[in-house]
Protein backbone atom coordinates (compact mmCIF):
# COMPACT_ATOMS: atom_id res chain seq x y z
CA UNK A 1 0.00 0.00 0.00
CA UNK A 2 1.40 3.38 -1.01
CA UNK A 3 2.19 5.88 1.71
CA UNK A 4 -0.47 8.60 1.96
CA UNK A 5 0.73 11.72 3.77
CA UNK A 6 -2.75 13.11 4.38
CA UNK A 7 -3.97 9.82 5.89
CA UNK A 8 -0.84 9.66 8.02
CA UNK A 9 -1.42 13.19 9.39
CA UNK A 10 -5.09 12.42 10.00
CA UNK A 11 -4.18 9.33 12.02
CA UNK A 12 -1.66 11.24 14.15
CA UNK A 13 -4.33 13.81 15.03
CA UNK A 14 -7.15 11.27 15.38
CA UNK A 15 -9.07 12.07 18.57
CA UNK A 16 -11.38 10.03 20.77
CA UNK A 17 -14.53 11.93 21.66
CA UNK A 18 -15.40 12.10 25.38
CA UNK A 19 -18.56 10.07 24.66
CA UNK A 20 -16.51 7.32 23.01
CA UNK A 21 -14.05 7.28 25.93
CA UNK A 22 -16.90 7.05 28.45
CA UNK A 23 -18.51 4.15 26.57
CA UNK A 24 -15.22 2.24 26.47
CA UNK A 25 -14.82 2.72 30.21
CA UNK A 26 -18.41 1.59 30.84
CA UNK A 27 -17.65 -1.72 29.14
CA UNK A 28 -14.48 -2.30 31.21
CA UNK A 29 -16.30 -3.41 34.39
CA UNK A 30 -13.92 -1.97 36.98
CA UNK A 31 -15.47 -2.00 40.48
CA UNK A 32 -16.69 1.40 41.78
CA UNK A 33 -15.91 1.62 45.52
CA UNK A 34 -14.22 4.96 46.29
CA UNK A 35 -15.80 8.06 47.86
CA UNK A 36 -14.43 11.61 48.41
CA UNK A 37 -12.77 10.67 51.71
CA UNK A 38 -11.06 7.68 50.07
CA UNK A 39 -9.75 9.93 47.29
CA UNK A 40 -8.36 12.51 49.74
CA UNK A 41 -6.64 9.69 51.65
CA UNK A 42 -5.18 8.42 48.36
CA UNK A 43 -4.04 11.95 47.51
CA UNK A 44 -2.42 12.62 50.88
CA UNK A 45 -0.97 9.13 50.72
CA UNK A 46 0.76 10.03 47.47
CA UNK A 47 1.79 13.59 48.28
CA UNK A 48 2.97 13.54 51.90
CA UNK A 49 5.93 11.20 51.91
CA UNK A 50 9.30 11.50 50.22
CA UNK A 51 9.07 15.28 49.98
CA UNK A 52 8.44 16.10 53.60
CA UNK A 53 10.73 13.42 55.04
CA UNK A 54 13.72 13.87 52.69
CA UNK A 55 13.40 16.39 49.82
CA UNK A 56 12.54 19.29 52.15
CA UNK A 57 16.12 19.22 53.48
CA UNK A 58 17.70 19.49 50.03
CA UNK A 59 15.26 22.24 48.99
CA UNK A 60 16.19 24.29 52.06
CA UNK A 61 19.95 23.67 52.27
CA UNK A 62 20.79 22.92 48.60
CA UNK A 63 22.31 19.92 46.84
CA UNK A 64 25.13 19.03 44.41
CA UNK A 65 23.34 20.62 41.42
CA UNK A 66 20.98 23.05 43.14
CA UNK A 67 20.90 26.12 45.39
CA UNK A 68 19.01 26.05 48.67
CA UNK A 69 16.06 28.38 49.31
CA UNK A 70 16.81 28.76 53.04
CA UNK A 71 13.85 29.85 55.19
CA UNK A 72 12.37 31.28 51.95
CA UNK A 73 11.47 27.66 51.26
CA UNK A 74 7.95 28.65 52.32
CA UNK A 75 7.87 30.95 49.26
CA UNK A 76 9.19 28.10 47.10
CA UNK A 77 6.35 25.94 48.42
CA UNK A 78 3.76 28.57 47.53
CA UNK A 79 5.16 28.81 43.98
CA UNK A 80 5.09 25.02 43.62
CA UNK A 81 1.60 24.93 45.09
CA UNK A 82 0.35 27.55 42.61
CA UNK A 83 1.77 25.50 39.74
CA UNK A 84 -0.18 22.55 41.12
CA UNK A 85 -3.33 24.53 41.96
CA UNK A 86 -4.00 25.81 38.44
CA UNK A 87 -3.28 22.31 37.11
CA UNK A 88 -5.50 20.74 39.80
CA UNK A 89 -8.43 22.92 38.69
CA UNK A 90 -7.89 21.76 35.10
CA UNK A 91 -7.65 18.13 36.23
CA UNK A 92 -10.89 18.57 38.18
CA UNK A 93 -12.76 19.83 35.12
CA UNK A 94 -11.64 16.87 33.04
CA UNK A 95 -12.00 14.27 35.81
CA UNK A 96 -15.60 15.30 36.48
CA UNK A 97 -16.41 15.43 32.76
CA UNK A 98 -14.52 12.28 31.64
CA UNK A 99 -14.24 10.10 34.79
CA UNK A 100 -12.11 7.29 33.35
CA UNK A 101 -8.72 5.72 34.06
CA UNK A 102 -5.72 7.27 32.37
CA UNK A 103 -5.46 10.77 33.85
CA UNK A 104 -3.84 13.35 31.53
CA UNK A 105 -3.22 10.65 28.90
CA UNK A 106 -6.98 10.24 28.40
CA UNK A 107 -7.62 14.00 28.42
CA UNK A 108 -4.93 14.49 25.77
CA UNK A 109 -6.49 11.82 23.55
CA UNK A 110 -9.80 13.72 23.68
CA UNK A 111 -8.24 17.05 22.66
CA UNK A 112 -4.92 16.63 20.82
CA UNK A 113 -5.13 13.24 19.16
CA UNK A 114 -3.38 9.91 19.03
CA UNK A 115 0.30 10.88 18.82
CA UNK A 116 0.22 13.42 21.65
CA UNK A 117 -1.82 11.00 23.80
CA UNK A 118 0.90 8.37 23.46
CA UNK A 119 3.65 10.86 24.23
CA UNK A 120 1.91 12.06 27.40
CA UNK A 121 1.28 8.46 28.45
CA UNK A 122 4.96 7.74 27.85
CA UNK A 123 6.01 10.81 29.85
CA UNK A 124 3.62 9.84 32.68
CA UNK A 125 5.73 6.72 33.18
CA UNK A 126 8.47 9.09 34.34
CA UNK A 127 6.13 10.54 36.94
CA UNK A 128 4.91 7.23 38.33
CA UNK A 129 7.15 4.27 37.45
CA UNK A 130 10.42 6.20 37.77
CA UNK A 131 9.06 8.03 40.82
CA UNK A 132 8.38 4.63 42.41
CA UNK A 133 12.08 3.79 42.13
CA UNK A 134 12.95 6.94 44.07
CA UNK A 135 10.43 6.18 46.80
CA UNK A 136 11.37 2.50 47.13
CA UNK A 137 15.06 3.40 47.49
CA UNK A 138 14.30 6.07 50.10
CA UNK A 139 12.11 3.61 52.02
CA UNK A 140 14.98 1.13 52.19
CA UNK A 141 17.27 3.75 53.74
CA UNK A 142 14.74 4.75 56.41
CA UNK A 143 13.99 1.08 57.15
CA UNK A 144 17.56 0.36 58.16
CA UNK A 145 17.79 3.61 60.12
CA UNK A 146 14.77 2.32 62.05
CA UNK A 147 16.31 -1.14 62.58
CA UNK A 148 19.54 0.35 63.92
CA UNK A 149 17.55 1.67 66.85
CA UNK A 150 17.18 -1.97 67.90
CA UNK A 151 20.82 -2.93 67.35
CA UNK A 152 21.07 -4.16 70.97
CA UNK A 153 18.25 -6.65 70.32
CA UNK A 154 18.43 -7.66 66.65
CA UNK A 155 21.29 -9.68 65.13
CA UNK A 156 24.10 -7.72 63.45
CA UNK A 157 23.52 -9.29 60.01
CA UNK A 158 19.99 -7.83 59.98
CA UNK A 159 20.83 -4.37 61.33
CA UNK A 160 24.01 -3.90 59.25
CA UNK A 161 23.74 -6.06 56.12
CA UNK A 162 26.29 -5.76 53.29
CA UNK A 163 25.96 -2.41 51.51
CA UNK A 164 25.61 -4.08 48.10
CA UNK A 165 22.44 -5.89 49.28
CA UNK A 166 20.55 -2.73 50.32
CA UNK A 167 21.52 -0.28 47.55
CA UNK A 168 21.57 -0.02 43.77
CA UNK A 169 24.98 -0.35 42.08
CA UNK A 170 25.70 3.38 41.68
CA UNK A 171 24.81 4.17 45.28
CA UNK A 172 26.81 1.22 46.57
CA UNK A 173 29.87 2.38 44.59
CA UNK A 174 29.51 5.89 46.01
CA UNK A 175 29.20 4.62 49.61
CA UNK A 176 32.22 2.30 49.34
CA UNK A 177 34.28 5.10 47.74
CA UNK A 178 33.39 7.53 50.54
CA UNK A 179 34.47 4.87 53.03
CA UNK A 180 37.86 4.61 51.31
CA UNK A 181 37.15 1.07 50.07
CA UNK A 182 37.52 -0.32 46.55
CA UNK A 183 34.02 -1.04 45.13
CA UNK A 184 35.54 -3.53 42.66
CA UNK A 185 36.70 -5.62 45.60
CA UNK A 186 33.75 -5.15 47.95
CA UNK A 187 30.93 -5.79 45.42
CA UNK A 188 30.78 -9.46 44.29
CA UNK A 189 30.44 -10.25 40.60
CA UNK A 190 28.17 -12.79 38.95
CA UNK A 191 29.98 -14.96 36.39
CA UNK A 192 33.08 -12.94 37.16
CA UNK A 193 31.98 -9.69 35.44
CA UNK A 194 28.36 -8.71 36.35
CA UNK A 195 28.38 -6.61 39.58
CA UNK A 196 25.85 -7.96 42.08
CA UNK A 197 24.33 -4.94 43.85
CA UNK A 198 20.64 -5.40 44.68
CA UNK A 199 18.38 -3.30 46.91
CA UNK A 200 16.59 -6.31 48.37
CA UNK A 201 14.32 -4.45 50.85
CA UNK A 202 13.07 -2.10 48.10
CA UNK A 203 12.35 -5.01 45.77
CA UNK A 204 10.49 -6.97 48.47
CA UNK A 205 8.39 -3.90 49.30
CA UNK A 206 7.41 -3.41 45.64
CA UNK A 207 6.38 -7.08 45.38
CA UNK A 208 4.20 -6.80 48.53
CA UNK A 209 2.57 -3.57 47.26
CA UNK A 210 1.91 -5.22 43.88
CA UNK A 211 0.22 -8.20 45.56
CA UNK A 212 -1.96 -5.82 47.58
CA UNK A 213 -3.02 -3.90 44.45
CA UNK A 214 -3.96 -7.14 42.71
CA UNK A 215 -6.25 -7.97 45.63
CA UNK A 216 -8.34 -4.81 45.08
CA UNK A 217 -8.36 -1.02 45.15
CA UNK A 218 -10.59 -0.76 48.25
CA UNK A 219 -8.17 -2.92 50.24
CA UNK A 220 -5.29 -0.80 48.93
CA UNK A 221 -7.10 2.39 49.93
CA UNK A 222 -7.73 1.12 53.46
CA UNK A 223 -4.02 0.39 53.81
CA UNK A 224 -3.15 3.85 52.49
CA UNK A 225 -5.60 5.43 54.97
CA UNK A 226 -3.92 3.74 57.94
CA UNK A 227 -0.52 4.94 56.69
CA UNK A 228 -1.86 8.48 56.20
CA UNK A 229 -3.11 8.75 59.79
CA UNK A 230 0.21 7.46 61.14
CA UNK A 231 2.36 9.90 59.18
CA UNK A 232 0.06 12.90 59.83
CA UNK A 233 0.16 12.17 63.56
CA UNK A 234 3.95 12.03 63.42
CA UNK A 235 4.27 15.24 61.40
CA UNK A 236 1.97 17.20 63.72
CA UNK A 237 3.96 15.84 66.67
CA UNK A 238 7.08 17.34 65.06
CA UNK A 239 5.36 20.68 64.36
CA UNK A 240 3.98 21.05 67.92
CA UNK A 241 7.08 19.81 69.77
CA UNK A 242 9.51 21.54 67.41
CA UNK A 243 7.75 24.91 67.80
CA UNK A 244 9.18 25.14 71.35
CA UNK A 245 12.73 24.96 69.95
CA UNK A 246 12.34 27.55 67.18
CA UNK A 247 14.88 30.40 67.27
CA UNK A 248 13.76 33.38 65.12
CA UNK A 249 17.40 34.25 64.31
CA UNK A 250 17.59 31.01 62.29
CA UNK A 251 15.10 32.58 59.85
CA UNK A 252 17.69 35.18 58.81
CA UNK A 253 18.89 35.66 56.18
CA UNK A 254 15.47 34.72 54.85
CA UNK A 255 16.62 34.04 51.26
CA UNK A 256 20.40 33.38 51.39
CA UNK A 257 20.59 32.55 47.66
CA UNK A 258 18.08 35.13 46.48
CA UNK A 259 15.62 34.58 43.66
CA UNK A 260 17.60 31.73 42.09
CA UNK A 261 17.57 29.85 45.39
CA UNK A 262 13.81 30.29 45.71
CA UNK A 263 13.14 29.04 42.15
CA UNK A 264 15.58 26.15 42.59
CA UNK A 265 13.80 25.28 45.83
CA UNK A 266 10.44 25.42 44.04
CA UNK A 267 11.61 22.91 41.43
CA UNK A 268 13.00 20.54 44.06
CA UNK A 269 10.04 20.81 46.45
CA UNK A 270 7.68 20.28 43.50
CA UNK A 271 8.60 16.60 43.83
CA UNK A 272 6.85 16.73 47.20
CA UNK A 273 3.55 17.62 45.47
CA UNK A 274 3.76 14.96 42.79
CA UNK A 275 1.04 12.38 43.12
CA UNK A 276 -2.13 14.40 43.75
CA UNK A 277 -3.05 13.80 40.10
CA UNK A 278 -2.96 10.05 40.80
CA UNK A 279 -6.47 10.58 42.18
CA UNK A 280 -7.75 11.05 38.63
CA UNK A 281 -6.32 7.67 37.59
CA UNK A 282 -8.84 6.01 39.93
CA UNK A 283 -11.80 7.77 38.28
CA UNK A 284 -13.40 4.58 36.94
CA UNK A 285 -13.41 3.10 40.44
CA UNK A 286 -15.01 6.18 42.07
CA UNK A 287 -18.63 6.51 43.13
CA UNK A 288 -20.24 9.76 41.91
CA UNK A 289 -16.98 10.90 40.23
CA UNK A 290 -18.47 14.22 39.03
CA UNK A 291 -18.64 15.37 42.67
CA UNK A 292 -15.97 13.33 44.44
CA UNK A 293 -13.03 13.77 42.07
CA UNK A 294 -12.81 17.60 42.31
CA UNK A 295 -13.17 17.38 46.10
CA UNK A 296 -10.39 14.80 46.25
CA UNK A 297 -8.00 16.76 44.02
CA UNK A 298 -8.40 20.23 45.52
CA UNK A 299 -8.85 19.00 49.10
CA UNK A 300 -5.59 17.06 48.91
CA UNK A 301 -3.66 20.04 47.60
CA UNK A 302 -4.95 22.45 50.28
CA UNK A 303 -4.31 20.06 53.21
CA UNK A 304 -0.83 19.13 52.00
CA UNK A 305 0.24 22.76 51.43
CA UNK A 306 -0.73 23.73 54.99
CA UNK A 307 1.22 20.77 56.39
CA UNK A 308 4.29 21.56 54.24
CA UNK A 309 4.45 25.27 55.14
CA UNK A 310 4.13 24.59 58.88
CA UNK A 311 6.82 21.90 58.71
CA UNK A 312 9.21 24.15 56.76
CA UNK A 313 8.78 27.05 59.18
CA UNK A 314 9.50 24.86 62.20
CA UNK A 315 12.44 23.03 60.58
CA UNK A 316 14.19 26.22 59.40
CA UNK A 317 13.54 27.81 62.79
CA UNK A 318 14.98 24.89 64.76
CA UNK A 319 18.20 24.39 62.79
CA UNK A 320 20.55 26.86 61.03
CA UNK A 321 20.38 26.31 57.26
CA UNK A 322 23.97 25.06 57.00
CA UNK A 323 23.29 22.45 59.71
CA UNK A 324 20.15 20.87 58.18
CA UNK A 325 20.51 17.14 57.57
CA UNK A 326 19.55 16.61 53.91
CA UNK A 327 18.94 12.85 54.28
CA UNK A 328 16.55 12.80 57.24
CA UNK A 329 15.96 16.49 58.06
CA UNK A 330 13.06 16.46 60.50
CA UNK A 331 14.11 13.39 62.51
CA UNK A 332 17.70 14.71 62.73
CA UNK A 333 16.42 18.14 63.83
CA UNK A 334 14.44 16.53 66.64
CA UNK A 335 17.39 14.37 67.66
CA UNK A 336 19.46 17.56 68.10
CA UNK A 337 17.02 18.67 70.80
CA UNK A 338 17.58 15.44 72.75
CA UNK A 339 14.07 14.12 72.09
CA UNK A 340 15.24 10.83 70.59
CA UNK A 341 11.92 9.11 71.27
CA UNK A 342 10.15 11.67 69.04
CA UNK A 343 12.86 11.17 66.39
CA UNK A 344 12.11 7.45 66.56
CA UNK A 345 8.40 8.08 65.98
CA UNK A 346 9.33 10.27 63.01
CA UNK A 347 11.22 7.34 61.48
CA UNK A 348 8.08 5.21 61.83
CA UNK A 349 6.05 7.98 60.20
CA UNK A 350 8.57 8.19 57.36
CA UNK A 351 8.21 4.46 56.68
CA UNK A 352 4.42 4.76 56.72
CA UNK A 353 4.55 7.83 54.48
CA UNK A 354 6.86 6.31 51.91
CA UNK A 355 4.85 3.08 51.85
CA UNK A 356 1.61 4.93 51.09
CA UNK A 357 3.34 6.99 48.37
CA UNK A 358 4.64 3.84 46.71
CA UNK A 359 1.19 2.25 46.87
CA UNK A 360 -0.57 5.20 45.21
CA UNK A 361 2.17 5.69 42.58
CA UNK A 362 1.95 2.02 41.69
CA UNK A 363 -1.82 2.33 41.43
CA UNK A 364 -1.42 5.29 39.07
CA UNK A 365 1.09 3.41 36.91
CA UNK A 366 -1.20 0.42 36.44
CA UNK A 367 -4.32 2.47 35.62
CA UNK A 368 -2.52 4.60 33.02
CA UNK A 369 -0.94 1.58 31.33
CA UNK A 370 -4.32 -0.16 31.45
CA UNK A 371 -5.98 2.74 29.61
CA UNK A 372 -3.17 2.83 27.03
CA UNK A 373 -3.50 -0.89 26.41
CA UNK A 374 -7.26 -0.51 25.96
CA UNK A 375 -6.60 2.06 23.22
CA UNK A 376 -4.17 -0.21 21.34
CA UNK A 377 -0.87 1.43 22.31
CA UNK A 378 0.16 -1.65 24.30
CA UNK A 379 -0.56 -5.40 23.87
CA UNK A 380 -4.17 -6.45 24.41
CA UNK A 381 -3.31 -9.01 27.10
CA UNK A 382 -2.54 -6.17 29.51
CA UNK A 383 -6.28 -5.31 29.60
CA UNK A 384 -7.25 -8.55 31.35
CA UNK A 385 -9.33 -8.08 34.50
CA UNK A 386 -9.00 -10.58 37.36
CA UNK A 387 -12.24 -12.60 37.59
CA UNK A 388 -12.30 -12.59 41.39
CA UNK A 389 -10.75 -9.25 42.37
CA UNK A 390 -11.88 -7.20 39.32
CA UNK A 391 -8.47 -5.54 39.01
CA UNK A 392 -6.11 -5.34 35.97
CA UNK A 393 -3.80 -7.95 37.47
CA UNK A 394 -1.43 -8.57 34.54
CA UNK A 395 -0.55 -4.90 34.04
CA UNK A 396 -0.20 -4.57 37.83
CA UNK A 397 2.50 -7.27 37.86
CA UNK A 398 4.16 -5.81 34.76
CA UNK A 399 4.39 -2.35 36.33
CA UNK A 400 5.78 -3.89 39.52
CA UNK A 401 8.43 -5.68 37.49
CA UNK A 402 9.40 -2.39 35.78
CA UNK A 403 10.06 -0.80 39.18
CA UNK A 404 12.00 -3.85 40.40
CA UNK A 405 14.29 -3.75 37.36
CA UNK A 406 14.72 0.03 37.60
CA UNK A 407 15.61 -0.20 41.30
CA UNK A 408 18.64 -2.32 40.34
CA UNK A 409 20.45 0.51 38.54
CA UNK A 410 18.58 3.85 38.68
CA UNK A 411 20.21 6.66 40.68
CA UNK A 412 17.79 8.00 43.33
CA UNK A 413 18.42 11.73 42.73
CA UNK A 414 18.28 11.48 38.93
CA UNK A 415 15.06 9.46 39.03
CA UNK A 416 13.48 12.14 41.28
CA UNK A 417 14.41 14.89 38.81
CA UNK A 418 13.13 12.85 35.86
CA UNK A 419 9.89 12.38 37.77
CA UNK A 420 9.60 16.19 38.03
CA UNK A 421 10.10 16.64 34.28
CA UNK A 422 7.40 14.09 33.52
CA UNK A 423 4.99 15.82 35.87
CA UNK A 424 5.64 19.33 34.53
CA UNK A 425 4.98 18.09 31.00
CA UNK A 426 1.70 16.35 31.89
CA UNK A 427 0.43 19.30 33.97
CA UNK A 428 1.20 21.75 31.16
CA UNK A 429 -0.63 19.61 28.60
CA UNK A 430 -3.75 19.26 30.80
CA UNK A 431 -3.96 23.08 31.08
CA UNK A 432 -3.67 23.36 27.29
CA UNK A 433 -6.29 20.62 26.85
CA UNK A 434 -8.86 22.55 28.89
CA UNK A 435 -8.46 25.56 26.58
CA UNK A 436 -8.80 23.35 23.49
CA UNK A 437 -11.97 21.56 24.63
CA UNK A 438 -13.58 24.81 25.75
CA UNK A 439 -13.13 25.98 22.14
CA UNK A 440 -14.00 22.76 20.26
CA UNK A 441 -16.85 21.49 22.51
CA UNK A 442 -18.20 24.48 24.47
CA UNK A 443 -21.68 22.98 24.99
CA UNK A 444 -20.51 19.81 26.73
CA UNK A 445 -21.78 19.43 30.30
CA UNK A 446 -19.04 20.24 32.82
CA UNK A 447 -19.99 19.31 36.41
CA UNK A 448 -16.92 21.27 37.54
CA UNK A 449 -15.58 24.26 35.61
CA UNK A 450 -12.20 25.96 35.93
CA UNK A 451 -12.91 29.58 36.95
CA UNK A 452 -11.49 32.57 35.11
CA UNK A 453 -10.76 30.78 31.83
CA UNK A 454 -8.46 31.39 29.98
CA UNK A 455 -6.46 33.11 32.76
CA UNK A 456 -6.09 30.17 35.18
CA UNK A 457 -5.09 27.56 32.56
CA UNK A 458 -2.59 30.04 31.07
CA UNK A 459 -1.10 30.66 34.53
CA UNK A 460 -0.78 26.89 34.98
CA UNK A 461 1.06 26.66 31.66
CA UNK A 462 3.40 29.51 32.60
CA UNK A 463 4.19 28.14 36.07
CA UNK A 464 4.76 24.52 35.02
CA UNK A 465 6.35 25.25 31.67
CA UNK A 466 8.56 27.96 33.15
CA UNK A 467 9.87 25.72 35.95
CA UNK A 468 10.55 22.91 33.45
CA UNK A 469 12.48 25.19 31.03
CA UNK A 470 14.47 26.72 33.92
CA UNK A 471 15.44 23.23 35.10
CA UNK A 472 16.52 22.09 31.62
CA UNK A 473 19.17 24.82 31.70
CA UNK A 474 20.29 24.33 35.31
CA UNK A 475 20.31 20.57 35.92
CA UNK A 476 22.80 18.03 34.59
CA UNK A 477 22.12 14.33 33.97
CA UNK A 478 18.32 14.46 34.13
CA UNK A 479 18.21 17.40 31.66
CA UNK A 480 19.91 15.09 29.14
CA UNK A 481 17.91 11.95 29.95
CA UNK A 482 14.49 13.61 29.67
CA UNK A 483 14.83 14.57 25.95
CA UNK A 484 16.31 11.08 25.38
CA UNK A 485 13.24 9.51 27.01
CA UNK A 486 10.99 11.58 24.73
CA UNK A 487 12.97 10.44 21.67
CA UNK A 488 12.64 6.78 22.68
CA UNK A 489 8.88 7.30 23.04
CA UNK A 490 8.67 8.69 19.50
CA UNK A 491 10.57 5.66 18.15
CA UNK A 492 8.25 3.21 19.97
CA UNK A 493 5.16 4.98 18.66
CA UNK A 494 6.17 4.78 15.01
CA UNK A 495 7.77 1.34 15.41
CA UNK A 496 4.86 -0.38 17.17
CA UNK A 497 1.92 1.74 18.38
CA UNK A 498 0.96 3.35 15.06
CA UNK A 499 0.99 -0.01 13.23
CA UNK A 500 -0.89 -1.85 16.00
CA UNK A 501 -3.69 0.74 16.16
CA UNK A 502 -4.11 0.65 12.38
CA UNK A 503 -4.27 -3.16 12.58
CA UNK A 504 -7.00 -2.99 15.24
CA UNK A 505 -8.97 -0.46 13.20
CA UNK A 506 -8.78 -2.73 10.16
CA UNK A 507 -10.03 -5.73 12.17
CA UNK A 508 -12.96 -3.74 13.56
CA UNK A 509 -14.10 -2.41 10.16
Amino acid sequence: MAFNLETFKTNLLNKKSPDEILQTAKDANLKKTLNAFDLIMLGIGAVIGTGIFTIIGVAAAGGPESLGAGPALVVSMVIAMLACLFSALCYSEFASMIPVAGSSYTYTYATMGEFMAWMIGWVLMLEYAIGNITVASAWSGYFFEFLRGFSHILPSWLVNPPIYLINDYRTAVSIYTDMGLDPGVEIPRLFGFIPLAINIPAILLVIIITMLLVRGIKESTRTATVMVFIKLAVIFMFIIAGAFYVKPENWTPFAPNGFHGIISGAFIIFFAYIGFDAISTAAEETKNPQRNLPIGLIGTLIICTIVYVLTALVLCGMVPIDKINVLAPISAAMSETGNNWIAGFISVGALAGLTSVLLVYQLGTTRILYAMSRDGFLPKILQDIHKKYQTPHIITWVSGLIVVIGALFMDLNVSAELCDFGTFASFTVVCIAVLILRKTDPERKRPFKVPFVPLFPILGILFCGGLMIYSLFTLGTSAILFPLWVLIGIIIYFGYCYKNIRKIEKENN
